[in-house]
Order: C-alpha cells, then sequence, then structure tokens
C-alpha cells in the first residue's frame, strides 16, 4: 500500500464533514436536488485545476480513458450521485448527525462486498475497527431516541434509516467503482490517476444533474445561480474531500479508506455543534469514543 492513504483518508473525512455542514445550510435556499447539483457542477472547475497543477508540476500528459475506466467511472458517477441524494433526504426526517451517522454503515458494506465478490480481506483488527465503528454510528442514530430491542427493527424501517442505510450501499459501490476506475489509467501515479478520475467523474455527473433540472425544474438552476457565494463553497470542498478519497481508494483497499474515514462522524459532530448549532447530548458522546476506538483498531491493522 502507498502510505498516501492514511493523510487522504483523514482529510477526505474533514472535508466532507465540512462540506455536508455546508450543503446541510443550503438546504434552507435550494431544493434537495439543487443542494445535489452545487456538489457537482460548482466541484468540478476546483478539480480540473486540480488535475492541470499536479500533471503540469509532474510532467505528466493525460492517460489514455479506456472504455474499461470510462465504464467504471459512470458506474462510480451514478452511485455516488445516488448516495448523495438519499443522505440529504436523510438530513430532513431526522436531522444532521443522525442522517449521516446511518449512511456510515458503508465501511461495513465495502468490506463485505470487497471480502465476498473480490477477495479483499482485511486483518481481524481491521474488522473490529469496522465493528466499533458501526456501533458507535448505530449509537449515535438510535441511542437517544430510547428504542426497545422490539423496536429497533421498527426503527430500521423509517425514512431516516432508510434513507441512510440506502446512502451506504450506493457511497459503497462508488468507492469500490472508483478504485477500479484508478486502476485502468496507465502512465500517471497515484494521485494523478485520483485526480483524472475525479474530474472525468464529476464531467459526468454535472452533465447528468443539469440535464435533469433543466428539464423539469428550471427554478432551482436560478436558485442555484443566485446561491453562488454559498455555492462556490460547498464545491471546492467537496473537490477537496473527493480528490482525498478518490487517492485513498487508488493507494489501498477501499474498505480501510472508509474504516479510517469514520473520523468524517467525529468532524461532523464538531460541525454539528459549533456550526449548526445543534445540541449534542450523552449517547452523541459515546457513539463517537466507539467510532474513535474503531478508527484506532484499523490504524493499528495497517501498521
Amino acid at each position: 500500500m502507498n502510505p498516501i492513504w492514511l493523510p487522504a483518508s483523514l482529510l477526505g473525512g474533514l472535508f466532507q464533514a465540512w462540506r455536508t455542514a455546508l450543503q446541510e445550510r443550503l438546504r434552507a435556499e435550494l431544493s434537495v436536488s439543487g443542494a445535489g447539483l452545487v456538489r457537482y457542477l460548482y466541484g468540478l472547475p476546483f478539480a480540473i485545476l486540480f488535475a492541470v497543477l499536479w500533471l503540469s508540476v509532474r510532467g505528466d500528459s493525460v492517460p489514455p480513458l479506456t472504455s474499461a475506466f470510462l465504464g467504471f467511472a459512470v458506474a462510480g458517477a451514478l452511485t455516488q450521485m445516488a448516495g448523495t441524494i438519499l443522505l440529504i433526504m436523510a438530513f430532513g426526517h431526522r436531522g444532521f448527525v443522525v442522517g449521516t451517522a446511518f449512511s456510515k454503515t458503508e465501511a461495513i458494506q465495502v468490506a463485505l462486498v470487497t471480502a465476498l465478490f473480490l477477495d479483499e480481506h482485511l486483518p481481524p483488527l481491521a474488522w473490529a475497527g469496522i465493528l466499533l465503528g458501526v456501533a458507535g454510528v448505530l449509537t449515535l442514530a438510535l441511542a437517544g431516541s430510547g428504542l426497545t430491542a422490539r423496536q429497533l427493527g421498527q426503527a430500521l424501517r423509517q425514512p431516516a434509516a432508510l434513507c441512510g442505510l440506502g446512502a451506504g450501499s450506493m457511497f459503497a459501490l462508488a468507492a469500490i467503482a472508483i478504485k477500479f476506475a484508478t486502476a485502468k489509467l496507465a502512465g500517471v501515479d497515484t494521485v494523478g490517476s485520483a485526480l483524472v478520475s475525479l474530474v472525468v467523474v464529476m464531467t459526468i455527473q454535472s452533465v447528468l444533474h443539469l440535464a435533469w433540472i433543466v428539464a423539469r425544474d428550471r427554478g432551482t438552476l436560478r436558485a442555484v445561480g443566485r446561491s453562488w457565494r454559498n455555492s462556490a463553497q460547498v464545491g471546492l470542498l467537496s473537490a477537496l474531500g473527493s480528490a482525498c478519497w478518490y487517492t485513498g481508494f487508488a493507494a489501498a483497499p477501499a474498505a480501510l479508506v472508509r474504516i479510517v474515514g469514520q473520523v468524517e462522524v467525529i468532524f461532523t459532530i464538531g460541525f454539528a455543534r459549533f456550526y449548526l448549532r445543534d445540541t449534542i447530548r450523552w449517547h452523541e458522546v459515546v457513539g463517537l469514543l466507539l467510532v474513535a476506538a474503531g478508527v484506532i483498531f484499523a490504524l493499528l491493522a495497517a501498521m
């Protein structure tokens, strides 16, 4: 594994939590679809800038975009779009922290899929980290509601849980597709393959989402244009976060990147408390400690 995966995963968690907090505030100005569009449309220019600068500094040319690469890029783009919309919908049902918490089951979903179908096995400590992390996010999501064991099954059928779990599944599939896409680019280093992949994926997402809004909801497009100051910040953080995630996927097993990336939950609680002014309760502190323990276990497994 390329050691760059670790700082990339940690920074990816920070930028994603920051971006999601800004995106949540945009919901006061934009629809769910509009809040999702700004991530791609305003993020694409920054992604192009990052790729051009990196390739120029290294003296590399743009690698050939093969049909295999484009196939995985399209798969990653579509599943990531679906995950983003589901995550924003989850916020509307139970709030910022809980919506993000349900989506964090993505880590175990990535690990299970890659172990079962891709023969990408993790050491026992990494699995322990996954279980602790999942316990942490479920504590964040469910403990404060006072659910009994019998009520737990019913809670998991509620809209927030379904949207969050669905978002986790889509993000898990996106991580795997993007990892395969970066592996199909020849003649560039790990970061270069990640940044080129990011440009292609964001281009696909921007074109598809923009076409849908032009055809179905032009009022949202005008609102996206009016919100350019806040939307540009979301775009920048989206490009930074995705660049970090893509670099991590290119450098290490996707499941390991996502386990360490659960530090996003820690940052999410921080942003919820100090930026969105949400009240933090005791069960969220417990969940936070469990997530932190899971990340530590994963780091020990990678040593």
